[in-house]
């Protein structure tokens, strides 16, 4: 596949205006800028582009929620959630800190289209070296009227902030990420109203990935049929980035097509397992948000949308982390349980109360203290917590604690009999 968002990552000083203009970055932001604002939504559309963020929302469809008359007392206004919280994940860093034109250019792209004034980048708080990269990316897309005042000599005004979180992984929430922006504490918001009816100051707001917004030049300059052309069918469209980790010869981040089999990105991209004598046990395919497959699950599985909900997990962030027959696999749920305990915000009680009680019996479990009736009680705790909750991070926190119990129950129940691991002991 022909790369669309790593073609030359590898060269040297890839993050600089000039390296980027001469590979092709703004000439799709050019080529924007004069056509029919809602003509070039209804391409995105067209494309199949769905969010890359997790949710997997199409990005056209959203886009064309925002209102087509804004004003100078109620402006519209898009934002780049940049904060790449989720374990496991980390592909968007790669645009970030080596194709940041590219980014720069997909925002104002959108920002055109939607006839925003102001764009955001929020980014994650541990993110230093890439942030310092973004405003220097920034100050030179001002610089050559690629942001700013009257870009590109077209009458059109559209700034773009950069702006640091405070490391916070509930800021990834869409409307956790505006409050923080409006300088307030991170807790996200009731819906409706939704950020196009009123988001960031009260005003129309999209809120996209990066990686989606980086997809948008593509489509520009080669139209939607090239980039519907990419992928498994209508519905999983367009390259994909994959965050490899785990136990796997080569990690890293693939630009890929969407839909490419689970085994196949293994075996043959990462070059197979670790340890080729261990045989590959489990792999969270999307974060660790989502529910773990068996080794078993993993066979003839695309990885895209719809089949790995299909399978009964979710493709998340694409963040694929890889187990094989040695991992402890109640420990590695209590570390999980842990991350979110930690990362609670606390507003709301089944997510406040839940998080640390579903860590605290995993704990108990992983030092050989487990109960008889441990389980159960896990399996309770985590269904009174989904769903009941402003966000999703109580479903972050129960999905992983559900399948991880189901799919390894053998383990856990070694455990509580015995006082050690299933796996130490052979």
């Amino acid at each position: 596949m022909e790369k669309i968002l790593t073609s030359f990552i590898d060269v040297e000083a890839p993050h600089t205006i000039e390296v980027a203009r001469a590979h092709g970055v703004y000439d799709g932001l050019k080529k924007s800028i004069g056509m029919d604002r809602d003509e070039l939504i209804a391409s995105f559309k067209a494309s199949g582009l769905r969010g890359r963020g997790g949710a997997g929302f199409p990005c056209g469809v959203k886009m064309s929620f925002m209102p087509k008359d804004p004003s100078p007392q109620r402006p519209s206004y898009l934002i780049c959630n940049a904060d790449e919280s989720e374990p496991g994940t980390f592909k968007d860093r790669v645009i970030l800190e080596k194709n940041p034109h590219l980014l720069i250019e997909g925002m104002m792209i959108s920002s055109y289209a939607m006839r925003c004034s102001c764009a955001f980048l929020y980014i994650r708080g541990e993110y230093g070296h890439a942030a310092r990269v973004l405003f220097e990316a920034v100050e030179e897309a001002r610089k050559a009227g690629f942001v700013g005042k009257n870009i590109l000599g077209s009458g059109w005004d559209c700034d773009l902030v950069v702006h640091r979180g405070a490391a916070a992984y509930i800021c990834g929430e869409e409307t956790a990420l505006m409050d923080s922006l409006e300088g307030g504490r991170g807790n996200p918001r009731l819906k409706p109203p939704f950020p196009a009816q009123a988001g960031l100051y009260g005003c129309p707001t999209t809120i996209n990935n990066v990686e989606t917004l980086s997809c948008l030049p593509y489509i520009v300059e080669h139209g939607p049929e090239a980039f519907a052309a990419i992928g498994r069918n209508e519905r999983n469209t367009g390259p994909k980035l994959f965050a490899v980790s785990g136990h796997v010869k080569t990690p890293g981040v693939f630009e890929l097509p969407m839909g490419i089999p689970l085994m196949e990105l293994i075996e043959d991209v990462c070059g197979g397992m670790l340890r080729p004598d261990k045989k590959l046990k489990a792999v969270i395919p999307g974060g660790s948000s989502v529910p773990v497959l068996r080794a078993e699950e993993c066979q003839d599985l695309p990885l895209d949308f719809d089949a790995v909900a299909e399978r009964g997990s979710m493709f998340g962030s694409a963040a694929v982390m890889v187990m094989d027959e040695t991992t402890d696999m109640v420990k590695v749920l209590a570390r999980i349980s842990h991350f979110y305990a930690h990362e609670s915000c606390g507003q709301c009680t089944p997510c406040r109360e839940g998080t640390p009680w579903l860590e605290k019996v995993l704990q108990r479990i992983a030092r050989g203290g487990g109960r008889e009736g441990d389980l159960a009680l896990l399996d309770d705790m985590a269904a009174r917590m989904m769903g009941t909750t402003i966000c999703p991070l109580a479903d972050a926190a129960a999905m992983p604690v559900r399948s991880f119990v189901e799919k390894f129950r053998e383990e856990f129940e070694y455990y509580i009999k015995h006082g050690r691991s299933m796996v130490s002991a052979g």
